[in-house]
């Protein structure tokens, strides 16, 4: 994030954010030992776990509120620009892998669309009518939420797209990493992981983005164990596209069973190489048909099939 003299509100806004605030105690570090400059890093971070667990709260409550709008159909989308915003774009990218979520279910909005993955697109984050026309593209309702993530917890992308979503009756979380963020402020759930001044002043890619990263780690996989998508630790939603996941749906159906590997592989080929189904077939000792049925009554839940299924 950069000023500009045309830009003296903006200066000065920085100027009072923690994740721009000059250290210079570090003006030197071009100068120190490559090692020495790895180790420092190292330290840097291993201050972001504790900045986010002084927001556990804050993240559990909003991770239930998600969970029960997801249930009734609800979509999670992630708003952010630059930094937050690819990393926003990342989590949404890796839950129809991970959770076999359904396309859309899970989105990440980034200012300036696609090309700003990998290229910056100017004045993007400025504009809260972006964030709108981005939201009205997925023509948002009340079941939907809005997770805007910011670092410096100003960015007119992100809070403009929570105070619009809000406006709509959709759930509004503000993911920022300075107290008393416009961000926080507008949205249903606050969450301000204070991560501190950055090793390169104002360089929110570093512990700002490895809080956002954590933080929206949470956000998704909570959410997704909380719907069902998880048997104990066991990814039972996966989505065998590739030889490595078809890999791993064998090993997720045998370690949730014991089975042995040709069972394995009876109950997958039965299933249609459905992990969760295929489980649900050697534990209960149904067919296919009845264990896709027993999870469709019990909305994808695969502890409450199986009691259904044992009576």
């Amino acid at each position: 994030m950069t000023s500009t003299p045309h830009h003296p509100d903006l200066r000065s806004q920085l100027e009072t954010l923690t994740t721009e605030a000059f250290r210079p105690e570090l003006a030197e570090i071009d100068r120190m030992p490559t090692l020495d400059l790895a180790r420092l890093m190292n330290g840097e971070d291993t201050a972001v776990p504790a900045a986010v667990a002084e927001r556990l709260p804050e993240i559990a409550a909003a991770v239930d509120a998600v969970a029960a709008r997801m249930a009734r159909g609800g979509r999670l989308v992630y708003a952010g620009a630059g930094t937050a915003g690819r990393l926003g774009v990342l989590d949404a990218s890796e839950c129809p892998p991970t959770f076999n979520t359904a396309p859309g279910q899970v989105v990440g909005l980034i200012a300036g669309g696609p090309d700003a993955m990998v290229t910056s697109v100017e004045g993007a984050e400025d504009s809260p009518e972006l964030a709108r026309a981005d939201l009205d593209a997925l023509a948002l309702t009340a079941d939907d939420t809005v997770v805007g993530v910011s670092a410096s917890g100003r960015t007119p992308y992100a809070v403009g797209a929570v105070e619009y979503a809000r406006s709509l009756g959709a759930l509004t979380v503000g993911l920022a990493c300075n107290r008393g963020s416009a961000l926080a402020a507008a949205a249903e759930h606050g969450i301000e992981v204070v991560t501190g001044p950055e090793l390169l002043t104002g360089s929110t890619r570093l512990k700002a983005g490895t809080a956002q990263k954590l933080v929206l780690n949470m956000l998704s996989t909570i959410t997704m164990i909380r719907l069902g998508k998880t048997y104990g630790n066991l990814m039972v939603d996966v989505r065998a596209s590739n030889e490595k996941l078809r890999a791993r749906s064998r090993r997720i159906v045998a370690l949730a069973t014991g089975a042995a590997d040709d069972d394995v592989e009876r109950a997958l080929t039965a299933t249609g190489g459905e992990v969760k189904d295929a489980i649900l077939v050697l534990l209960a000792d149904v067919d296919g048909p009845t264990a896709a049925r027993l999870l469709r009554e019990s909305d994808g839940h695969l502890r409450a099939a199986l009691a259904t299924a044992h009576g």
